[in-house]
């Protein structure tokens, strides 16, 4: 499609008053066809007022959409799911009353013939198609709900023939809150700050909305990069939704910065995923001109083919182009508040709402005309995978199975076929065992969604990234793995969450590895019942029992509590966590006996999190999530900017994230709190900030590059192509160093984001985690520069500071939620950083 810049704008659309407009502003000569039965959404929202005087809470939406579903035969309501506040996940199914009478069969139907390797037959176009409509995703780019009020209003009101021949035609899947938590937070903010006579100065209150914003849901995550890790409720829900249905189209509104107008795709061509077909983008392109004819009619700028790409499968605009459908990004220039100044003119939140609603039905209007070519598209994308030879991916951890578990359940969440393994194998000297492996046919239906997930790619079209370049989530989880052939006959799996027990009751001593990825959790657990534990800094065996550094004593005597009440608690922990724990009547082993001063005490964590103005909310939330849903472990989350006026001294550790910080008051308590022997975790940006202000003294590798011969237009992608936002690497372990118990293998796959790259120390021994200097790039782009400047680099430093000690990272161990195979990394910087 050629770009577009749609020059006849109409400033007309600025509102200044909330009571100047009513529902013609959006169904200019419509109204007429309206069942006058069906509720209006102004029904349910503040002062009774229309769509745009207010932004709808999310518990108005809520009642809206259950009374639309109470009276119209045309909306099946559906709760998939709650959030972590509680908030509920709603998902409309309208379609005609014809249509949900027989919907069972229609879905079934559709599923059919996704893979049907039969001639298509008479009903192969004879039938509706499907369309996943989703808004407001990020909860302050609120347009797209909004307008969902408005929409579902229409399908369920109007009257309009086209519209029932359109409903004849299809089954519209409606998500009108993709991000229930963030919308109502931005809801409060802007409704609470919202004046009488709006005023659209920028600086106003209403526009400029306070840490962490209502972008992200509770726990602080970007749920539109969560299609596909699937780690929160939220996107657990809609995925379900949609692997229940695989709709041929799906549709994701957003919103951008004021001054910008209206943005659908196609998005950049050079940056398109090579797994997607060629046929998905030429779909793309003519669906883009019927929004562009109904832009154009309303009088609204916009473009394509710019800013945005179809790269990294975990947005909600790509996800669908690797399962087979059409995924559709709208941006829309955001009133940021209701209505605000910008560089087009004064923009009100009625006019952004107005055209969420216009695409949403020029969506509806394309997929219907386009059914033919969508419903041909979507069977030769899944019945390619009938060409693929018969192979298998062997997956293992020889150690970890909660791991394990972890990354099957991604894999069940997305339908992908996994076989249960028949016998042992040694396959390029790693051993696979039935009980901590399992197989991953190649040749199944979702083989390209299976293909996206795991593939290591190191060349690419383009140098720029709209988000992460690699995400392979072998990697992720730090999986051995094998592609391998297989003829014999094999069973589905179905791999039910780890649970451990005790192995030999005692009366004398428990010993457990460090290798579970749950062992911080029972680490937590035994402490906070005031068991004292020791981790063994050296290898040692008892009988059969081979236990490494890292691992766990647990003495029963000289306790506060009796052995059979040590062991009561043990028995839960270990079913809680799939930890084994081996009983032990003697303090005799081999190597160090249990009674060795090699066995140091640990100390029970008590954390700070610092949040607030600066910081990086992602990177915080991400922290946040993993020790309060996974681990069960207390976080305090404290303010930068009270560092100065609170008793720092409850806390052993303080976790500084990526983030800007102030040289200032709050600095020199923290500073104060280190050298009086706290513990703090630095993060990406922060070992800037603390070298910048003397804490720290490292050296770094800098390789930057100089333009030469380029064009000031070519100044944005040189700068941009320098950028490493998202690889994976290999990285060395020394398995001795406290900062790698729990790990067995000397190899690690990590994430980088930054360009920090902290020199190698010239004592070996303080390099506990470093490059490979030998292929350490696994998948992902990083330009010439930075490849140079990463060779003996390390990702990971520790280092005393007077009493205390800070520990570095250079990138982030927590990516996501799905980087599991670095989160024990962080978890030892808090548990053992005295043994550092």
């Amino acid at each position: 499609m050629r770009k577009i810049f749609y020059i006849i704008f109409l400033i007309s659309f600025s509102l200044n008053s909330q009571d100047n407009f009513d529902l013609n502003y959006y169904f200019k000569n419509k109204l007429d066809s309206f069942n006058p039965n069906i509720p209006k959404p102004s029904d349910f929202l503040l002062k009774q007022k229309e769509v745009g005087s207010s932004h709808v809470s999310h518990d108005r939406l809520v009642q809206y959409m259950y009374a639309l579903a109470n009276s119209s035969k045309r909306i099946r309501l559906k709760k998939t799911g709650e959030t972590y506040e509680g908030r509920p996940l709603l998902t409309l199914i309208i379609t005609s009353e014809k249509n949900h009478s027989n919907l069972d069969i229609i879905r079934e139907n559709h599923l059919k013939y996704l893979s049907s390797t039969n001639n298509k037959d008479s009903d192969f176009y004879n039938r509706p198609v499907v369309i996943y409509q989703g808004y407001s995703i990020h909860g302050n780019e609120p347009s797209g709900s909004n307008a969902a009020l408005l929409y579902a209003y229409y399908l369920a009101a109007s009257n309009e023939k086209e519209l029932l021949e359109q409903l004849d035609q299809s089954v519209i899947l409606m998500d009108p809150s993709m991000n229930p938590d963030g919308l109502q937070r931005f809801a409060n903010w802007v409704n609470s700050n919202k004046s009488e006579y709006l005023n659209p100065d920028k600086n106003d209150r209403e526009f400029n909305e306070h840490w962490p914003k209502g972008r992200t849901n509770h726990y602080w995550f970007d749920m539109n990069r969560d299609w596909l890790p699937v780690q929160l409720p939220e996107s657990k829900a809609r995925i379900n939704t949609f692997h229940n249905w695989y709709p041929n189209v799906l549709t994701d509104h957003h919103e951008m910065g004021t001054n910008s107008t209206f943005f659908f795709q196609p998005g950049i061509s050079s940056r398109v995923n090579p797994l997607t077909p060629y046929k998905n983008q030429e779909l793309t392109q003519k669906i883009g001109r019927y929004h562009e004819a109904i832009l154009i009619e309303n009088g609204s700028l916009f473009y394509s083919e710019e800013d945005y790409d179809d790269f990294y499968y975990g947005k909600g605009s790509t996800f669908p182009d690797i399962n087979g459908g059409i995924g559709i990004l709208f941006e829309q220039g955001s009133s940021r508040g209701h209505f605000q100044e910008s560089i087009n003119g004064n923009i009100s939140f009625q006019f952004t709402i107005k055209n969420q609603l216009l695409t949403s039905l020029s969506t509806l209007k394309a997929s219907i005309d386009l059914k033919k070519e969508l419903f041909d598209y979507q069977h030769s994308f899944f019945n390619e995978f009938k060409n693929k030879k018969n192979e298998y991916i062997i997956v293992s951890d020889k150690y970890d199975i909660s791991k394990l578990y972890h990354f099957y359940e991604i894999l069940k969440n997305h339908k992908i076929e996994t076989k249960k393994l028949n016998n042992n194998k040694i396959i390029n000297g790693t051993e696979y065992k039935t009980e901590n492996s399992f197989l991953i046919p190649t040749n199944q239906k979702n083989y390209r969604l299976l293909n996206a997930m795991i593939e290591n790619r190191n060349k690419f079209n383009d140098s720029l990234f709209y988000d992460i370049s690699a995400w392979s989530f072998l990697h992720s989880f730090n999986l051995d793995y094998e592609r391998i052939n297989i003829s014999e006959k094999l069973q589905n799996l179905d791999f039910s969450k780890p649970t451990g027990s005790i192995i030999n009751e005692s009366e004398y001593a428990y010993v457990f590895s460090l290798n579970d990825y749950y062992t911080p959790k029972a680490l937590y657990k035994l402490l906070n019942n005031g068991i004292n534990i020791k981790v063994a800094t050296e290898e040692f065996s008892i009988k059969e029992n081979k236990f490494s550094y890292g691992s766990i004593l647990i003495y029963l005597k000289n306790q506060s509590k009796s052995h059979s009440e040590i062991t009561d608690i043990i028995k839960d922990i270990s079913y809680e966590t799939g930890i084994n724990f081996y009983g032990f009547n003697t303090s005799h082993a081999n190597g160090i006996d249990l009674g060795s001063n090699s066995f140091k005490k640990v100390r029970k964590p008590e954390i700070g999190l610092i949040v607030g103005d600066g910081v990086t909310s992602y990177d915080a939330g991400e922290i946040w999530h993993l020790l309060d849903t996974r681990y069960e472990i207390p976080i305090t989350k404290i303010k930068y900017s009270d560092l100065s006026i609170i008793d720092l001294h409850k806390y052993n550790t303080l976790i500084l994230v990526n983030g800007s910080y102030s040289s200032d008051n709050n600095y020199t308590a923290l500073k104060k709190w280190v050298e009086e022997g706290g513990n703090l975790i630095g993060f990406r940006n922060s070992i800037n900030f603390l070298q910048n202000n003397k804490l720290i003294n490292l050296s770094f590798n800098e390789n930057k590059p100089k333009p030469k011969n380029l064009n000031f237009n070519q100044k944005k992608n040189f700068y941009g192509s320098q950028l490493t936002s998202g690889a994976i690497f290999n990285v060395e372990l020394d398995l001795t160093h406290p900062i790698n118990y729990g790990y067995y293998k000397k190899n690690l796959s990590i994430f980088r984001n930054t360009n920090i790259y902290i020199k190698n120390d010239s004592i070996d021994f303080n390099n506990p985690i470093k490059y490979s200097n030998y292929n350490t790039l696994i998948s992902g782009y990083i330009s010439k520069e930075n490849k140079k400047s990463i060779l003996n680099s390390r990702p990971f430093v520790s280092l005393k500071i007077k009493k205390g000690r800070i520990n570095l990272f250079t990138d982030n161990t927590n990516f996501r939620a799905f980087w599991y195979g670095t989160n024990k990394l962080m978890m030892n910087s808090i548990f053992f950083f005295d043994l550092m």
